[in-house]
């Protein structure tokens, strides 16, 4: 592969992650409001469990947030891998979270984890890989 197109391939895959992560706060953040959320959660819950899946997305949120900001600080980009397979396990957490209290989980959450957890993997993978063109097999630059 070329140099012009791994860096055409990486630039998209950075802005694919930023994208990600304004889907991930702006989703999680708009579960709080009823007219404005991604998602749609389910009637059944009252009690203790009323709102509990939106302040799970809300903390998700906020995560995201301090993580982000520790990467950027320490240019520690890699760190954005583990972060998206825990994203990826949320799919299995929301399910069991609806088997457990018998109730309906929005058939998007899946999709949702999907896409931000599999862009920050992505992004975590590449930005460890310099975008000038070096050559770690040899050291030199293309």
């Amino acid at each position: 592969m070329n140099n012009k197109t791994f860096n055409g391939i990486k630039f998209v895959i950075e802005v694919n992650f930023y994208i990600s992560v304004i889907v991930l706060l702006m989703g999680s953040l708009l579960s709080g409001i009823d007219g404005y959320s991604l998602f749609e959660f389910n009637e059944d819950l009252y009690g203790a469990l009323d709102n509990n899946l939106r302040m799970i997305m809300f903390y998700l949120a906020m995560t995201e947030l301090v993580v982000l900001t520790f990467c950027y600080a320490r240019k520690a980009y890699h760190l954005m891998i583990p972060v998206g397979f825990f994203l990826i396990l949320m799919i299995g957490s929301m399910e069991f979270y609806g088997d457990i209290n018998s109730i309906a989980i929005d058939e998007n959450f899946p999709w949702f984890f999907l896409y931000t957890g599999a862009s920050h993997i992505l992004f975590g993978v590449f930005a460890g890989i310099p975008r000038n063109g070096t050559n770690a097999a040899n050291g030199s630059s293309a």
